[in-house]
């Protein structure tokens, strides 16, 4: 009887370390199942999730407005109406604006053309000179190219536009809904929860609206501010069109990752053959200046106490949702993984997680 009492107090610490660590392994098995079947949501969903996302960040837009027409006592389904309009008539004067500019500087667009030709054909001759390379081709060998199938390419390209086209008419409509019906979808969701988790809910709520705003509103300004400084300075150097060049520049700018090369383009591409060497280093100067400024001054003034991400968090998030989304993943990144920080800073056993993507 002894010996088996001995047994079993030997036995029973190893069978629970053992328990233990079963349920450590089934634990994490579980959680890589989950994040795979997420991921696999998001690739397989990627239009879907990206058009409820845009009118998710637009209906944060919008509310401040919707809830400033309520104070005149119009119905919020009138003043939501109001707010969309207003929206879709500042993106029509965009457009036609930029319709406009873009029209000028199409017309001038050949001479921008041969110039760079001339420019290209000079670089490649001296560039064959110092190779040794001939520039021309020799008698008797042909110059042998892929054709272009451009059928196929009209076919890809008109498939790929009529289908975000399709898209894009759905967002105005999830917009109205959203605004509308925004304290009814916020309690009904709250109403999923435990009662004793009701509260925190909400308050997470809260500070995910008050996240996005802050960063939707946030870009806009440091968009224009940035704009604003490259007008002037592309109109003191003088580059065509610096009116327009100059906020384009500004906007593709804020494009997470890719935003500084962007914003090089359009200065770039329409002075060519205008300004001299010194001209251009001021190009340089300027955007790299600016973005520099914007991460280090206006980014952490306007965005950072909402935030919260480590550069290590934002560079990883940029990299998966431009991976599984593209161009929009990238623009949608930041929220996104913004809004899981705070989901996770208020979910006992995520915390870890919180911690690892803050600061």
């Amino acid at each position: 009887m002894a010996k088996d009492t001995e047994l079993e107090t030997v036995t029973l610490p190893e069978a629970a370390a053992a328990l233990h660590s079963l349920q450590a392994r089934r634990h994490w098995a579980l959680n890589i199942i989950g994040i795979s079947g997420i991921l696999a949501l998001c690739y397989y969903g990627e239009t879907v999730l990206v058009i409820m996302l845009v009118g998710v960040l637009l209906a944060f837009i919008l509310a401040p407005i919707v809830d400033f027409l309520t104070r005149f006592r119009l119905p919020r389904g009138l003043a939501a109406l109001v707010a969309i309009l207003l929206l879709l008539g500042c993106i029509a004067g965009v457009v036609y604006y930029s319709y406009n500019q873009a029209t000028a500087l199409f017309q001038d667009l050949p001479k921008y053309v041969s110039t760079l030709r001339e420019d290209v054909l000079r670089f490649r001759k001296q560039a064959e000179t110092l190779e040794g390379l001939p520039s021309t081709p020799e008698p008797g060998v042909l110059d042998v190219r892929a054709s272009t199938d451009w059928t196929e390419f009209l076919t890809t390209t008109f498939g790929s536009a009529s289908t975000a086209i399709l898209a894009a008419s759905f967002v105005p409509f999830l917009v109205y809904f959203m605004l509308t019906w925004q304290q009814h979808v916020r309690s009904a969701t709250v109403m999923l929860f435990p009662m004793e988790h009701r509260h925190t809910v909400y308050v997470t709520l809260g500070l995910i609206s008050a996240m996005i705003r802050s960063f939707m509103v946030g870009n806009l300004l440091i968009a224009l501010a940035m704009g604003a400084v490259s007008t002037i300075v592309f109109g003191i150097i003088g580059v065509p069109f610096f009116y327009f060049v100059g906020f384009l520049s500004g906007l593709l700018s804020i494009v997470p990752y890719m935003g500084v090369l962007l914003a090089l383009i359009p200065p770039i591409l329409v002075s060519v053959g205008h300004l001299g060497a010194s001209d251009f280093i001021t190009i340089l100067i300027t955007v790299f200046g600016l973005h520099v400024v914007a991460l280090n001054v206006l980014y952490p003034k306007f965005l950072g106490s909402r935030l919260q991400l480590n550069p290590l968090a934002v560079a990883m998030a940029l990299l998966l949702w431009g991976v599984l989304w593209g161009a929009m993943g990238l623009i949608l990144a930041i929220p996104i993984t913004a809004a899981m920080k705070i989901v996770f800073d208020h979910v006992r056993s995520l915390k870890p997680y919180a911690d690892w993507l803050g600061q």
